[in-house]
């Protein structure tokens, strides 16, 4: 068993590694600066906590991590893959075989049940769960027949989390995933990627502007400006439940 963030990681526990990652994004003459110089490992099995103000370039690296963006500068490793050298049907597959995205806009398909939903996802992996266990993993066994808007948001955004882990993804990244939900529900979703985390022994990396949410991680990358500003680490994780804000 690998030893968590904290006990002393290995270099092969390491599945994520990005170094002197810069992105700028042009818009007409004028040139946005996302990210600056960013280096930042992340470990088999590890909740790491992406924490920052709007635009301080959370989801420019987490969408980098994932597959979905390219550097401008600076390099990528997933395992022993260079993924700024990969074309775009070699990123298609890294997010396609390792990659779960959730974000806090739940993108369901309204005329699909919720089982349906998460089926979609089964049809393009290789060793995907089924279906119901996915459902029943975050609680929502019983809804499975239900609508989108039969659902409450919170459900809505467990849904997703289900489709998003139904393919047994080696990591999942989640782009504020209450920032849509009040705090009973939201925690109720946070409780779901804790165990997903906990249980399963996914990588998740989880981007959120809400400081006590940070207590959910290993690890703590805090950013401003494009840049990491810090990188803490919890002694203790807490428990969703235990989180007030």
């Amino acid at each position: 068993m690998h030893a968590r963030p904290g006990m002393g990681v290995m270099v092969t526990d390491i599945v994520l590694s990005a170094r002197g990652l810069g992105k700028t994004y042009h818009m007409g003459e004028v040139e946005v600066v996302a990210l600056r110089g960013v280096d930042l490992d992340v470990a088999r099995g590890e909740m790491v906590v992406l924490l920052g103000a709007s635009g301080s370039g959370k989801s420019t690296l987490l969408n980098i991590l994932g597959g979905l963006d390219v550097p401008s500068t600076g390099t990528v490793h997933y395992l022993d893959h260079d993924l700024t050298a990969a074309d775009e049907a070699a990123l298609t597959r890294y997010r396609r075989e390792h990659v779960g995205f959730v974000f806090q806009f739940y993108n369901l398909i309204p005329s699909l049940t919720a089982r349906e939903n998460v089926e979609l996802v089964t049809d393009i992996s290789e060793h995907p769960m089924r279906a119901e266990d996915a459902l029943a993993l975050v609680g929502l066994a019983e809804r499975k027949d239900h609508f989108p808007a039969q659902l409450s948001g919170g459900e809505q955004q467990r849904v997703a989390i289900a489709r998003a882990v139904v393919k047994r993804p080696d990591l999942l990244l989640c782009d504020e995933p209450t920032g849509a939900l009040d705090f009973r529900t939201g925690r109720l979703v946070l409780s779901v990627l804790d165990r997903v985390n906990r249980e399963l022994g996914t990588t998740v990396v989880l981007i959120t502007h809400n400081v006590p949410i940070a207590q959910l991680g290993d690890r703590v990358v805090r950013l401003s400006d494009g840049s990491i500003a810090a990188i803490d680490r919890n002694p203790v994780r807490a428990r969703p439940e235990e989180l007030c804000w």
